[in-house]
């Protein structure tokens, strides 16, 4: 029997290391891509690029596998960057890295190792991926054994075509497992840091950042009863729940309770915030989504008790889907949701099954 192909993508951190080193000790023929989706400020402190290709080659070298660079920045800036910033100037708060996953790490990275010849593709991603055992092939994304770690959240936008053709090789295992693994095998990974920022960015101060495509627009924050506390540098750069850079203090009235931004109004560039956690402004019953998507293909039933979050670092939230159609989705929750965030995703879970989800449009 043929030996399978597998192109993993290489990134030069320790979680893609370890899963081209497992595949390679599974018996699988492996070729490591490592992904170059950036290059505005190469020379910039905050890029890693060079650095992380560099690791990526001695961690190839080490496993005896072959490794690939590609460059992937304009269908980066066009697919992914471009609705980023378009998503902030209409005042909402995207997540990139999902939509870098459906774009270019299992779409523009998976058509190129299918013309190397691949038969699957492989990330190091902490989440699971099986054929559902009750559909013949149907393929079910689940979440990660290592609940600190899961990723599902990020993967929820992938489809039949994409699931039928992964491997997460780390989806069994626990992060202390993996950088063991890496030390015991001698990776130069080991040790490595794990990257945060912004897909492909990287970490970087992010109002300079941002301040080079759009331009600053500032303005006054006011209470929901109208009431002038202070300035922003422009509605932009904050997101709904935010406490911190703020620039105002407490009051005596509400013996110094912390303020965050509760909403926006993009027509008078005005940022609303409030005093405390628990603000009813801040907590919702439920949301309205857009640009669905379910990755069996089929719309979830109404009227049946489901788990969804709202953002990554969020326990499941029980839930009611009271209504779904083609186009958007409304959802209801147990108990109030804090800061539910237009431009976020919600994530729908059957168990510890990733059924999809979709765009917050708004909290209801």
């Amino acid at each position: 029997m043929k030996t399978k192909r597998v192109v993993v993508g290489l990134s030069g951190g320790v979680d893609s290391s370890v899963a081209a080193l497992l595949l390679k000790q599974q018996g699988y023929e492996v070729v490591g891509l490592f992904m170059k989706n950036w290059e505005d400020d190469d020379t910039d402190e905050y890029c890693s690029s060079k650095q992380d290709l560099l690791d990526a080659v001695a961690v190839a070298d080490k496993i005896g596998i072959e490794i690939e660079a590609v460059n992937f920045s304009k269908e980066y800036k066009d697919r992914v960057f471009q609705n980023f910033l378009e998503e902030y100037q209409a005042g909402r708060t995207p997540n990139p890295d999902i939509l870098c996953n459906a774009e270019i790490k299992f779409k523009a990275f998976l058509d190129h190792a299918l013309g190397l010849g691949a038969d699957l593709i492989a990330t190091g991603h902490y989440a699971q991926v099986r054929e559902n055992p009750f559909v013949a092939g149907e393929y079910q994304l689940l979440k990660a054994e290592d609940g600190t770690k899961d990723q599902s959240y990020f993967l929820y936008r992938l489809n039949q075509a994409q699931l039928s053709k992964s491997l997460f090789p780390l989806g069994k295992l626990l992060k202390r497992e993996v950088r063991d693994i890496a030390r015991a095998a001698g990776l130069i990974t080991s040790e490595k840091k794990d990257s945060t920022g912004i897909c492909f960015i990287g970490e970087r101060p992010f109002q300079e950042f941002l301040s080079r495509y759009l331009p600053r627009q500032p303005g006054e924050m006011r209470t929901p009863e109208g009431k002038l506390v202070g300035r922003h540098e422009g509605l932009m750069y904050y997101t709904l729940g935010q406490r911190q850079g703020l620039k105002i203090g407490g009051s005596r009235e509400s013996n110094g309770e912390p303020w965050f931004v509760a909403g926006k109004d993009m027509q008078k560039n005005v940022l609303i915030v409030v005093q405390g956690h628990d603000h009813p402004a801040l907590l919702s019953d439920g949301l309205e989504a857009g640009q669905l998507h379910w990755i069996s293909d089929r719309d979830p039933k109404t009227n049946w008790v489901y788990a969804a979050k709202t953002r990554y670092r969020q326990a499941d939230a029980p839930c009611e889907i009271d209504e779904v159609n083609s186009q958007t989705a409304t959802i209801r929750f147990g108990q109030k949701q804090w800061a539910i965030t237009p431009g976020q995703s919600v994530v729908v879970y059957e168990s510890n099954v990733c059924l999809g989800g979709g765009i917050i449009e708004r909290a209801v």
